[in-house]
């Protein structure tokens, strides 16, 4: 090929990469007006190309690829020489073609880089039988050394955990290279595969048409801090405790979370978990198991009735598991800590602002690190490991969002910085008879669905720039359109209250009512910003944000026993203090007497709010009001007390009007406490 014909195309068949370059198996690039390529002048080798008259025919047949057979009907090539830079050592052998390995397919792991391979399990309960998708039974295909990301063949998706890289015999750690530095690291790579023992721990993953354009590297780190010895973990020694005060319930503790939890909310892979649990259980993080053990007391004691089950001390196990969890997050983090760190911020009863707050970070911080808001659909790398992957940034990036409404906080992850695909029916299902028999499945579908509307509430009341008018047309019909969306049971859960029987439904349909109210809040914050005090405009708003939280008042009210021990957010304990501190504060403003204030629909339906939250808590335990009842039960009784002694004093002729006076901001908000207020200060 003549150097005047320009830069040689990428995969060009018509201008064939040279013998050099194919036999590193490396982009063979060339630029115009040059005599080699810039592979072959970067090592110093001769660039030969197929079909040289000057190349004896040995030669091209040892330099070119097993399955490619060199052309001897193309035009012969003058031979060109690199300049200027030294020669590196060929340590090419020559083979028969019929002694060269098979090429392996674009679409796999490039060989370049350095691999490694977890240790198989060794399980002896019988296989396990299920439908390979397609991207598997293609992987199955290929070589025994051809490996995914974790540098496993792919011969069962259940023999091993794809995400048991927090386990304490593992040293070390995947992280993503970040995209500033991916080509630096791949061309780097490149260049050291023609040199013995310099290669990189590098590994690449390439999406399925193999494009090189935008390729995902990982790299090993070291996962312990410098000069910690592998001995037991502090993490290990709290499951022990906790194993021991579980006893033999723990089988049916782990049955139960499947069925309730996971099922509403999917994390684990139910199959994989289960095999490994029973054949080398050493291999699960232990801080996991301790959060799932904590995590499912609060569910325990609702699944039978009171007395035929021993329930051990709640708060003390969750004491052992925060243990856990902070030491392995310290001494051996990985993927395994971030699904026990979604279980610890989940659980119930919410004691903790600040630790979940810290925890939820760690997390974000640690699925970044590890790619999971990279899509993995287009690598190769088995299904079952798409799909876990998946789940856990889901069920991240729903905790962020709720965590940030209930904390008033801002969330961690912007919409921006992920490429997921939305959960469906096939990414969650772990086999064909989870689809047929989960009817939780479209409930978690919309719960995600719902936390991607609610997160462009939170853009709004979050933002910083307030010189400008914000319109809130666009926040109702985004909420509007997600209702539009749903089809079957779950529109009736949302639009009629109905069918709450289904497992997540109550905790969907909760969901959905305080993001209604959180909606009209906006909107009335900001007719507040354009209109008077006694337009009309403004009264409707009030009159529309109340009859949601009516709408709280009621469903609460109709709450059987079952779905009180169905699954709930555990954010959504601050929703019920949220929508006691609006009432309260509608009726502080509207009212102009104390008997007003009393008798007016807002106070009205707060005091029956807190009632409801009150009797589930005595007679079911119900923990899900217990932050709103502390909070506001004493401010309803002192208005109450207030109320009745005014009137003592009206009937004695010592009470006049004049007497009374709306208490101003600061006193309403020593009445409206506003630690779990994300509105406070958002206008």
């Amino acid at each position: 090929m003549n150097g005047s014909s320009g830069e040689r195309p990428y995969r060009s068949h018509l201008q064939p990469a040279c013998l050099p370059c194919r036999r590193r198996k490396s982009r063979c690039q060339t630029e115009p007006n040059a005599t080699a390529c810039l592979m072959c002048r970067a090592h110093g080798t001769d660039c030969v190309y197929p079909g040289d008259a000057s190349l004896k025919v040995d030669d091209q047949r040892a330099a070119a690829p097993g399955n490619v057979k060199a052309p001897t009907t193309t035009p012969a090539k003058r031979r060109r020489r690199s300049s200027g830079l030294p020669k590196a050592p060929i340590s090419a052998t020559r083979t028969s073609r019929t002694e060269l390995p098979p090429r392996l397919p674009p679409t796999t792991v490039s060989p370049t880089m350095e691999r490694t391979r977890l240790p198989n399990l060794l399980s002896p309960l019988p296989p396990i039988t299920h439908a390979q998708p397609p991207a598997a039974a293609a992987a199955a295909a290929v070589a025994a050394d051809t490996t995914s990301i974790a540098g496993r063949a792919n011969h069962n998706l259940y023999d091993e955990d794809p995400f048991d890289s927090s386990a304490d015999d593992q040293a070390q750690n995947l992280h993503i290279v970040g995209p500033a530095v991916t080509k630096d690291s791949q061309v780097l790579s490149d260049y050291l595969s023609a040199i013995p023992g310099a290669t990189r721990g590098t590994q690449m993953i390439v999406p399925v048409p193999a494009n090189r354009s935008r390729p995902v590297l990982f790299t090993r780190v070291q996962k312990r801090p410098v000069g910690v010895s592998l001995n037991r973990s502090p993490s290990a020694e709290k499951l022990e405790i906790i194993e021991n005060l579980v006893g033999a319930d723990a089988a049916d503790m782990i049955s139960l979370y499947f069925a309730k939890v996971n099922s509403c909310f999917p994390i684990l892979d139910e199959v994989l978990f289960r095999r490994q649990y029973q054949a080398n259980k050493d291999r699960i993080s232990p801080a996991l198991i301790a959060t799932l053990f904590a995590h499912i007391l609060v569910y325990w004691r609702h699944s039978k009735p009171e007395g035929q089950h021993r329930l051990p001390d709640s708060r003390f196990i969750w004491n052992l598991a925060n243990d856990a969890v902070y030491s392995e997050l310290h001494l051996s983090p990985g993927m395994s800590i971030i699904k026990a760190i979604i279980l610890n911020i989940g659980g119930l009863p919410t004691t903790s602002l600040i630790g979940n707050g810290v925890l939820l970070g760690s997390a974000v911080s640690m699925a970044l690190s590890l790619g999971l808001n990279h899509n993995p659909l287009p690598w190769e790398i088995p299904q079952v490991e798409k799909c876990l992957r998946m789940k856990i940034w889901w069920a991240l990036l729903v905790h962020d969002r709720w965590t940030s409404l209930a904390h008033g906080t801002p969330p961690h992850i912007s919409r921006a910085q992920y490429d997921v695909p939305p959960p469906t029916l096939e990414y969650i299902g772990d086999s064909a008879t989870y689809l047929g028999q989960n009817q939780a499945a479209p409930v978690f579908i919309a719960l995600v669905s719902l936390t991607d509307v609610l997160d462009k509430h939170l853009q709004y009341i979050y933002s910083v720039d307030k010189s400008t008018a914000r319109d809130t047309t666009e926040l109702e019909l985004a909420l509007n359109t997600w209702v539009e969306s749903l089809s079957g049971t779950v529109r009736l859960i949302i639009l009629r209250g109905s069918n709450l029987d289904t497992p997540g439904a109550s905790n969907l349909r909760l969901s959905y009512l305080t993001t209604r109210l959180l909606l009209q809040r906006i909107e009335l914050e900001a007719d507040k910003q354009t209109y008077e005090a006694h337009d009309q405009r403004l009264s409707n708003r009030y009159i529309q944000a109340r009859r949601t939280a009516e709408e709280v008042l009621l469903f609460t009210q109709d709450l059987k026993p079952a779905q009180l021990g169905d699954f709930w957010l555990s954010t959504h304990a601050f929703s019920y203090p949220a929508t006691v501190s609006f009432l309260l504060r509608c009726g502080l403003e509207t009212a102009s007497s104390p008997a007003e204030l009393v008798q007016s629909a807002s106070f009205r339906i707060a005091h029956e709010l807190l009632n409801a939250l009150r009797t589930h808590q005595a007679q079911h335990a119900w923990d899900l009001g217990a932050v709103c009842l502390a909070q506001h039960s004493d401010i309803v009784d002192k208005i109450l007390a207030g109320t009745s002694a005014h009137e003592s004093h009206e009937t004695s002729g010592l009470f006049e009007p004049q007497d009374f006076v709306l208490p101003d901001v600061s006193i309403i908000d020593q009445f409206l406490p506003s630690l779990w207020d994300p509105l406070q200060n958002a206008w």
